[in-house]
């Protein structure tokens, strides 16, 4: 059985199929572009492909209420020409299969929970760092949706007091996402991150951005494993020196083992590597054609 599955991302669009087991059999990419553009070219991959159902994870903000007449389209992006578009609904008119539809990072922290770094937990958190930051809820066994989803990406922070950027985000300026997403690190540093040296400064403030918002998360939701991927996590040297500032945020208030003795393995890279975003998305159609609402 082929299960189609869908990761659609802000720079670029991956498309693919898989089995019941979350392998990924075959994998296209290609530009995010206009709605008019990138649609017709996921019509087009399916179309002979036989797939039993098919798995969306999309940037958003998303309409993810099938109660509201908003569900299944991109709401309030900055993204030209996404703005309000039915993106559910245009997939669901070209195929007649059921359709499994939530966020990039919901569907990459279910994809982690299902067969990746998470498999056997109850609960993990997934944040996804490149060029914006997203964060995936998955607690007691759903995801986690709520007045909308989480939009973890946009928290606020608290300054490094050496710190004078103000930030790139349009709507925050100086949230998670404004300071510590790829963007960021590019406006600030005036070289994009892959060309910084692994021992720039500019790592050690990334640290200090996202191990506030981590040790903010386990403050709040208290997950059972926490996965950072994305392109900026590409960048190994920066799990120690987040596991580092998480450690120093929570000062020892939180007894568990996994934040005193096992951290390493506790905040770790995605399970499924470069492939969560679409096992995930692979993970939302197969459950879709099982019925089951996660």
């Amino acid at each position: 059985m082929r299960i189609g599955a869908v990761e659609a991302g802000g720079t670029k669009f991956v498309c693919g199929y898989g089995n019941e087991q979350g392998v990924i059999e075959d994998r296209i990419s290609f530009p995010t572009e206009m709605p008019e553009i990138t649609i017709p070219k996921v019509i087009d991959y399916f179309r002979d492909k036989g797939v039993a159902a098919i798995g969306i994870g999309s940037f958003g903000p998303l309409g993810v209420d099938r109660t509201r007449p908003e569900y299944g389209h991109v709401t309030t992006t900055p993204k030209p020409g996404w703005n309000g578009y039915d993106f559910l609904g245009a997939l669901k008119a070209a195929y007649p299969v059921p359709f499994g539809w939530d966020t990039d990072v919901n569907a990459a922290a279910y994809g982690e929970a299902i067969w990746g770094a998470a498999k056997g937990q109850s609960s993990c958190v997934y944040y996804t760092v490149g060029t914006g930051i997203g964060v995936g809820v998955y607690a007691q066994g759903r995801l986690v949706h709520g007045l909308v989803h989480p939009e973890g990406g946009h928290v606020l922070t608290r300054r490094h007091p050496e710190d004078a950027f103000a930030g790139v985000c349009p709507y925050h300026g100086d949230c998670l996402e404004g300071m510590a997403a790829g963007p960021g690190i590019e406006k600030r540093w005036g070289v994009k991150g892959s060309e910084l040296p692994k021992d720039h400064p500019a790592w050690e403030l990334e640290a200090y951005y996202l191990a506030q918002s981590i040790a903010n998360t386990i403050l709040l939701l208290s997950p059972q494993k926490v996965i950072l991927g994305g392109g900026v996590m590409k960048q190994e040297q920066l799990f120690p020196l987040i596991r580092n500032e998480v450690s120093r945020n929570l000062n020892g208030y939180v007894s568990a083992r996994a934040l005193t003795e096992e951290l390493d393995d506790y905040i770790v890279p995605p399970g499924l590597g470069d492939n969560a975003g679409l096992a995930g998305s692979l993970a939302l159609g197969l459950a879709a054609l099982r019925g089951i609402e996660v």
